[in-house]
């Protein structure tokens, strides 16, 4: 099985979608699909599908949604049925890949391959890279851990309030491995070339303090003096006038290195962004004030 959650879902069986079209069976399969291999309770699926009103037939209707996912994964299993009866084993049925479990439903397969299983395992690997100060296997890895997003998570999906959490804890953990792969980056001396990612990335998250000193300090490693010092007004001008916050020591210390024509040290936040796994939970000081800067635009 097959499961993409990191843009539009997508869930393949024999290579064969089994994504209903439905808004609400889509929401099923996309939460089952996000804790495949593990018990998703009956709770958190009528939480996701109805938040705090579900109807008097929350339960039946979820059951009805499971059968529709069913009729659409036994469909996918009767492209390719399987050992059958002579060796001892049996096909796999829907009920054997969608099954029915005390307390909840869970999402099995044989060989389940998650993109975002994928994208947590190699993010891990490159921020280790980081630590040990192998820039250039970090961007390499945290470059193909971020090649596997194709848009925001659950894309294409309705979002209850299990999804929603899930999807903003996901691009917490894109952001903490773009900032990064940036910052491993800028240590290989790339400056030129993050130029007009980091135009981009300044201009859509208008208020996030690691992304801005980065292009700061690309734009001056440049010969951009100028413009890296624009950048800091501009942002100075968004925080103040947006939210009544100054921007923190550590940007300040970069303009003053800036204003001095100084040789500026890489951005600290290299040094401060130590993650054993992606996510909140290892979020640095730095990311932490940017989220909550975001949260509070």
């Amino acid at each position: 099985m097959d499961i993409d959650v990191l843009g539009a879902l997508d869930v393949r069986e024999n290579g064969m979608s089994v994504a209903p079209t439905a808004p609400k069976p889509r929401q099923v399969l996309a939460l089952l699909a996000l804790h495949a291999g593990r018990v998703v309770p009956v709770a958190a699926l009528v939480d996701e599908l109805w938040s705090d009103r579900p109807p008097r037939s929350a339960r039946t209707t979820l059951q009805t949604y499971v059968l529709q996912l069913r009729e659409l994964i036994g469909t996918a299993l009767a492209r390719d049925p399987g050992p059958a009866g002579g060796d001892g084993q049996r096909r796999r049925t829907a009920k054997d890949v969608l099954m029915t479990l005390p307390g909840g439903y869970l999402l099995s397969g044989d060989d389940v391959s998650s993109d975002i299983r994928a994208f947590e395992r190699m993010a891990g690997t490159g921020y280790r890279a980081m630590d040990a100060g192998d820039f250039a296997g970090a961007s390499r890895l945290l470059g193909a851990a971020l090649d596997l997003w194709s848009g925001t998570a659950f894309a294409d999906v309705q979002q209850g309030p299990q999804l929603s959490m899930e999807a903003k804890r996901l691009e917490e953990s894109r952001l903490c491995a773009l900032d990064q792969r940036i910052e491993a980056d800028l240590r290989l001396g790339r400056h030129r070339e993050l130029l007009a990612e980091l135009t981009v990335l300044t201009s859509r998250y208008r208020t996030h303090e690691n992304l801005h000193a980065q292009f700061m300090l690309a734009l001056h490693r440049s010969g951009r003096r100028g413009e890296a010092l624009g950048v800091y007004q501009r942002l100075r001008t968004t925080l103040v006038r947006d939210l009544g916050l100054e921007p923190s020591p550590r940007l300040h210390r970069l303009q003053h290195s800036i204003l001095a024509a100084a040789d500026c040290a890489p951005v600290p936040s290299a040094q401060s962004a130590r993650h054993a796994q992606p996510g909140p939970a290892a979020e640095p000081g730095p990311l932490r004030r940017d989220r909550r800067l975001a949260q509070a635009s």
